[in-house]
């Protein structure tokens, strides 16, 4: 289940003229019975809603006052989100004469003919106070509270994440609440602004259109919004035309697969980033420990120390928190059990919150060996939102490949992986008959009957911090390092990486130094290897400049690297 909450407005949204009608509180109790959260967000404070509308019961958390207060039905109880009105603010509006001033526990509201008087009452006060309009009225609150703050409170209390709320409303003061949610609805009588940024409008108005969105999530979750909703699509690259790349962030099980050193990796981590920055949550099963700096993400297992289940949950129990299981510590021939104990429990976890938002296997050959089982899973729930990493398919459990409807396949041989993954998915892969160049990936998914989709990968910032460790400090290989060999070639001084590069540069005799630099050595070296057009471009710039001594050379080609990686000193 994708939409696990749904919160709504009260006024002209929830009710008309103040008045729920019966079909929509039947509406209410069914969404209920479906397992869904229930919240309301209105602008009312609680005495005055209480008056009017005795079945609070039905809401698991309501937001008071435009975010001003939390009240908690089952325990009858509100709680202040912010500070109390100035009293010094309430008593120049009434001495300004604000006609129907009513003073909450945080908000202080009257009508919109009003509003002069409430700004002069601020301007000679001095407080810092917004106002914020709603239709006919007007409601004065502190900086930063707003229905989107009071609904973020209530998710906070609830344990869930807005990626996983339907928010519905019909005025100005909606429009930071619907913002935040994953899926915004206005109601058919809603205001033309709200309308024109929802995601869905509905036909009916008022309650009307609340009951007819309830029946939508009940009956697919809402599947029918799918093209409302590839705004929150996860870019992965681009096209050879220029056009993005995308991947549903929801409804869909991902198979990354290809020849080692062909990029996986980069696409992973940067599929991940995204989702990440996104706030998405994420737990990636790291048998290699290669995720060990990835975001904010919480860390579990050491070498000596491998992760637990129930650690894992109890992170992912918190929605802002995803989870790394560093599996080193764990033996090869114990983590398939290890992954037989925790995907059913992670699946309970997602019908239950809808998280985590994506699950990521690397090397999922360790955990789904060919010669062994899918975990069991609920019966009739299926699994979304799986990401597989291998090398091959074949490699891989034939079940495990089976829950998967698309491939992201990089390295020499994309259809001898599409082949692979065909065979075990029955989904066509229409071959694409070219060998890719690292850092470029091809697509298939099942809704695009198996049609190909070339595409060059996203590098990641984890990807980028790695390859800057690479070239300043780590281990190229002899046939991508640079060697000083001099004019008559009697030398052969090997830099494996830029840092060992600039120390020979300064120890070399300038006739060595000058001719590599007169041939264009150095800027060809960082363009080829080093995989760095701008650092290159900027070499070749000093290359071509006779006036420069050996030196000055020297000086301004360290500088330039100095300026794009850290060199230890």
């Amino acid at each position: 289940m994708r939409f696990v909450a749904l919160a709504t407005d009260f006024d002209g949204t929830l009710a008309h003229d103040g008045i729920v009608s019966t079909n929509t509180l039947a509406a209410l109790e069914r969404l209920k019975a479906s397992g869904r959260r229930l919240l309301l967000v209105t602008g009312r404070e609680l005495g005055d809603l209480q008056s009017i509308f005795p079945r609070l019961d039905l809401f698991d958390l309501a937001v008071m006052e435009n975010g001003g207060t939390l009240y908690f039905p089952a325990a009858r109880r509100e709680q202040a989100l912010a500070d109390a009105p100035a009293s010094s603010f309430v008593e120049a509006c009434r001495e300004r004469g604000v006609a129907r001033l009513s003073v909450g526990r945080v908000v202080v509201a009257t009508w919109q003919t009003e509003v002069s008087k409430i700004l002069d009452a601020i301007h000679e006060i001095g407080l810092e106070l917004q106002v914020i309009f709603n239709k006919g009225s007007v409601m004065v609150l502190p900086p930063g509270v707003n229905k989107a703050s009071g609904l973020a409170a209530a998710l906070n209390h609830l344990c869930l994440s807005p990626h996983n709320v339907v928010g519905i409303g019909d005025a100005e003061n909606d429009h930071a609440f619907l913002t935040s949610c994953e899926c915004s609805a206005a109601v058919a009588n809603a205001l033309p602004a709200l309308k024109a940024r929802a995601d869905i409008v509905t036909k009916g108005d008022h309650g009307d259109g609340v009951v007819e969105l309830i029946d939508a999530l009940i009956r697919d979750d809402l599947a029918g919004a799918g093209a409302s909703l590839c705004r929150h699509d996860i870019l992965l690259g681009r096209s050879g035309e220029g056009n993005q790349v995308s991947f549903p962030v929801y409804g869909r099980n991902l198979l990354i697969a290809g020849s080692s050193g062909g990029g996986k990796s980069s696409i992973t981590s940067s599929f991940v980033e995204r989702l990440l920055e996104a706030h998405y949550q994420v737990c990636v099963i790291d048998p290699e420990g290669d995720y060990k700096e990835l975001g904010d993400a919480v860390v579990l297992g050491e070498p000596k120390s491998p992760p637990t289940v129930e650690a894992a949950l109890t992170v992912l129990e918190k929605p802002e928190r995803s989870a790394v299981l560093n599996l080193v510590g764990l033996r090869f021939e114990d983590r398939p059990a290890f992954f037989q104990r925790l995907l059913p429990r992670l699946q309970e976890l997602t019908i239950r919150s809808g998280r985590p938002h994506w699950t990521i296997v690397d090397e999922a050959h360790h955990m789904l060996p060919v010669d062994g089982t899918l975990p069991t899973l609920l019966p009739g729930k299926g699994f979304m939102n799986l990401a597989l990493i291998t090398v091959r398919p074949e490699h891989v459990a034939r079940d495990g490949v089976a829950l998967t409807d698309a491939l992201i396949a990089v390295g020499s041989e994309p259809d001898v992986t599409a082949q692979a993954w065909s065979a075990a998915t029955g989904i066509p892969a229409t071959p694409v008959k070219t060998r890719l160049n690292r850092g470029h990936a091809v697509l298939w998914r099942r809704e695009q009957a198996g049609r190909p989709v070339l595409f060059e990968v996203t590098e990641s910032q984890t990807d980028r911090q790695r390859h800057s460790r690479k070239y300043a400090s780590g281990e190229l290989p002899p046939e991508r390092s640079f060697f000083f060999r001099g004019p008559d070639g009697k030398l052969k001084l090997r830099a494996d990486n830029l840092t060992t590069f600039l120390r020979m540069a300064e120890g070399v005799d300038d006739d060595t130094w000058q001719h590599h630099l007169r041939q264009g050595d150095y800027s060809r070296w960082v363009r080829t290897e080093i995989h760095n057009d701008e650092l290159a471009a900027e070499t070749e710039a000093v290359e071509r400049d006779q006036s420069l001594s050996a030196d000055q050379s020297r000086a301004k080609i360290r500088e330039a690297i100095a300026k794009r990686f850290t060199i230890p000193e």
